[in-house]
């Protein structure tokens, strides 16, 4: 399509050492995608614990709000997506579109309807703790967002929300050992979402909460084994996520204490498995085309972590030349022609492109 093609095109473009913000041709072609995926309800991935025979329904049935983009998680953040491109490229050609497909979507019936499959006995684990967090996302981006659809947008939200934070502040305390992983099950990951979403709305009691649990899971870290990374499913890298929470979670002094505690090689510009861009041999297959994601991530982690550094520190340069090399290895591929990889990488492109540094 003409699209995609612009889309390359523009990406070609980009020099291979620093990756161009997000202007009005990339936004264009990651809404796209977005567009395309978020009506899409086949192919469809359901995680659904069947509790009968009345359980067996078509992802429309179940998720009306999130049922497109192959799986729930996706989903939530393409709405995501769409919203976060419509605050910060104001203006774009198909505007119009983009705000018809999520008023489509987000109406109160459609919320109500998921926020009661959370309730569910068998759903408490249900998109634990990923698609929480891209939730929890969705809801900070539209909690200060000052337009009329917004406004009607947050509060459509709200019940299901609501179920989410619960849910944080129900398993948490109880979940003694964090997930170390590069996938969905991210600890790590879920918490920074959630930490960002109580500072954003003033939720004190789940800032708490994962400030509290981040110390207890990461704090006393040494000598992470980022050598070993990366695992040939991820989309997170395991240690710079964990960075990536801390960061937020400690003052910059001990943050920078803890930093060089948790990955020392780091100051020789190592390890070099961690700092050199993951090789994507097959977009086509849903699980190696994770690692354009972790490209992505990577990237973002490492602009973070730089930017929580002090001035003059030479690591900032180090992780920031490193976020580079990442953003332009996998930038290019957002749009591969293949919905393995279509349905979900513009997400952590948006972010990657337009997150605070």
């Amino acid at each position: 399509m003409a699209w995609v093609v612009l889309f390359v095109i523009a990406c070609c473009l980009v020099p291979a050492a620093r990756a161009e913000p997000l202007n009005e041709t990339r936004a264009m072609a990651f809404a796209r995608l977005a567009l395309a995926g978020i009506a899409r309800e086949y192919p469809n991935k359901p995680a659904d614990v069947l509790e009968g025979d009345g359980d067996v329904r078509p992802p429309r049935s179940v998720h009306p709000a999130f049922y497109g983009c192959y799986d729930w998680h996706s989903a939530v953040h393409g709405h995501w997506m769409l919203v976060r491109l419509l605050r910060t490229v104001p203006g774009l050609p198909i505007e119009g579109e983009i705000r018809a497909a999520l008023a489509a979507n987000l109406t109160a019936a459609n919320l109500e309807t998921e926020a009661a499959f959370f309730a569910r006995p068998g759903s408490k684990s249900y998109e634990r703790p990923y698609g929480w967090a891209w939730l929890l996302k969705l809801a900070e981006e539209l909690h200060d967002w000052d337009d009329p659809q917004g406004r009607e947008w947050n509060a459509t939200l709200r019940p299901l929300v609501d179920v989410i934070v619960n849910g944080y502040l129900a398993y948490y305390p109880k979940q003694t050992y964090p997930t170390r992983s590069g996938v969905h099950s991210s600890t790590a990951f879920g918490l920074a979402f959630a930490l960002d979403y109580a500072r954003a709305v003033g939720h004190a009691d789940l800032e708490r909460l994962v400030v509290e649990r981040s110390g207890a899971y990461f704090g006393r870290d040494e000598r992470l084994p980022a050598a070993w990374e990366p695992d040939g499913v991820d989309f997170f890298s395991p240690s710079l996520v964990e960075a990536d929470l801390m960061r937020r979670v400690l003052p910059a002094e001990e943050f920078r204490r803890w930093f060089a505690r948790a990955l020392p090689d780091m100051a020789v510009g190592g390890p070099s498995s961690l700092m050199t861009p993951a090789t994507v041999a097959d977009r086509s297959d849903p699980q190696i085309v994770h690692l354009d994601g972790l490209n992505l991530s990577r990237a973002w982690c490492m602009r973070n972590i730089a930017g929580s550094l002090p001035e003059g520190d030479p690591l900032r340069r180090t992780l920031a030349d490193a976020a580079d090399r990442h953003a332009a290895a996998a930038l290019p591929h957002v749009a591969s022609g293949d919905y393995a990889g279509e349905h979900w990488l513009a997400s952590f492109a948006t972010y990657l492109l337009t997150s605070p540094r």
